[in-house]
């Protein structure tokens, strides 16, 4: 591959090589030649005079696409379309008459676009099961871990470290849902022709209104499809391609989610990303273990987010049964999408199959906090030992403030127990103190919680999509 001209960052370092050749010119233009068969078929079961001579003929050449022929062509005619139909006519000599009978550009352009989408809907799919699935083993792993929560980036009430990632899974299941709803409904554009009237094949049929009723339905089921768009102009409305690149959008989002919540736990020194033994985190500071996977799923998220922009506006614009300037942005945008979300669900996979936890670390962040968060269960202690509890609230407020300025100003330990041991009005020992700072005690329903929402809403999503499950992913750098 030549270094003196642009290669994109998607092929070269994030992608797959299956979603790259979902994206590839073999699979567009094999597309293309199965969609002219299929139309070629279906003319001539509705009567019109084609040979299967001619059909297998074109059968023939599906794959063994003549580039270079093509590339010639469309050099003189600048027209896509019509230099492969020639590039076709060329190794479908008896074929040549009758390809592309009737149809549009958009009949191969459109209903192609639509084919890859699925199949490009359908591997991020199989991957994104795949992350719910390794989500799913690390939730319920540390369901139990307490571990202190944050609001605003704050200490608050404790929850657990699987609680935590089931908060992850439940987007990612989120995006799961909307991908299949949205899989469901993708339709074939069918054979419209130039303006989505069908006169063109009403005139090939020669006004059989019943011929051309069941044209688009018979095409559809050749390329597996149920059903095509009752109506359309020119091309397929381009607010499909918006539905699916919002879908990527989701995915990103909840990716980045999840990615910044690791980099800011990595940064607590509580839960890491994989980080192999050769791996270097800085050029300068040799000790470094930069969180590089989870900076890459957001780096790559928010693309995709701002990505999604783009078929937004192009469907807004679009004047009348069509204009051609949603071609070269599509081109772009739709496909870098998928790119770009392949590469993020790889990075996920391999995350969250090697997140490290350090229990140590995560507890003795929580300790020295939940004194604090104890003084309600240790005043009503002090009140079963006989305390009065409107004092004992103004003593343990004051001690609280007083705990808190060591931490603040004086850079020490979280003494309060300790303090609230020294003072007789408390009358409790060490040992009952410290039976309060037991976490799981303070984490409320958060295992139960976990184990609930896998019983109910993941492990039948799972077990469903058995077939797809035992993925893994190698990432380039």
């Amino acid at each position: 591959m030549g270094t003196d001209r642009y290669i994109s960052p998607l092929s070269e370092r994030y992608a797959s090589r299956q979603m790259q050749y979902i994206f590839s010119q073999d699979m567009k233009f094999s597309t293309w030649r199965r969609l002219w068969i299929a139309l070629a078929q279906t003319e001539k079961e509705l009567g019109l005079d084609i040979t299967q001579e001619q059909i297998d003929e074109m059968c023939a050449h599906v794959n063994d696409i003549n580039y270079e022929d093509a590339r010639a062509r469309e050099k003189v005619v600048r027209h896509d379309v019509m230099s492969h139909v020639y590039a076709y006519g060329l190794q479908c000599p008896k074929a040549k008459p009758i390809i592309h009978l009737g149809a549009t550009s958009c009949y191969v352009g459109d209903n192609t676009d639509i084919i890859i989408m699925r199949e490009g809907l359908r591997l991020v799919r199989s991957k994104l099961i795949n992350v719910i699935a390794q989500l799913k083993a690390f939730a319920m792993e540390y369901r139990e871990m307490p571990t202190l929560a944050f609001t605003h980036f704050q200490p608050a009430q404790p929850t657990t470290v699987g609680k935590r990632a089931s908060l992850w899974l439940q987007e990612f299941l989120m995006d799961l849902e909307d991908l299949e709803y949205v899989l469901s409904t993708l339709k074939l554009l069918g054979c419209k022709g130039t303006t989505g009237t069908q006169a063109s094949f009403l005139e090939l049929f020669d006004q059989d209104q019943e011929k051309v009723d069941a044209l688009d339905g018979m095409i559809a089921r050749k390329m597996g499809f149920d059903a095509c768009y009752p109506v359309s102009g020119q091309t397929y409305s381009r607010k499909v391609d918006t539905r699916v690149c919002n879908i990527l959008a989701g995915i990103a989002a909840s990716a980045h989610k999840m990615s910044n919540d690791i980099r800011l736990l990595q940064h607590l020194k509580e839960v890491e990303e994989p980080f192999e033994k050769t791996q270097i985190g800085s050029s300068a500071m040799a000790y470094k273990r930069n969180p590089m996977r989870s900076e890459r799923i957001a780096s790559l998220s928010r693309y995709v987010m701002i990505d999604a922009l783009n078929p937004a506006v192009t469907s807004a614009v679009q004047w009348f049964e069509r204009t051609l300037d949603d071609s070269a942005n599509k081109r772009l945008s739709v496909a870098e999408a998928f790119l770009a979300v392949d590469g993020i669900l790889d990075l996920c996979l391999n995350v969250t199959n090697g997140l490290k936890v350090y229990p140590k670390v995560i507890e003795k962040r929580l300790r020295s906090e939940l004194p604090f968060m104890a003084t309600e269960n240790i005043m009503m202690d002090a009140v079963k030992a006989g305390g009065d509890r409107q004092e004992l609230h103004e003593r343990i407020r004051t001690l609280s403030m007083e705990a808190g300025r060591h931490v603040k100003e004086e850079g020490r330990d979280n003494d309060l127990l300790e303090m609230i041991a020294q003072d007789p009005d408390f009358r409790l020992t060490p040992e009952q103190l410290e039976m309060a700072m037991d976490g799981s005690r303070y984490t409320g329903c958060s295992a139960h919680q976990v184990e609930m929402f896998i019983r109910d809403h993941v492990d039948p999503v799972l077990e469903k999509n058995r077939e797809v499950l035992g993925m893994s992913a190698d990432i380039s750098v």
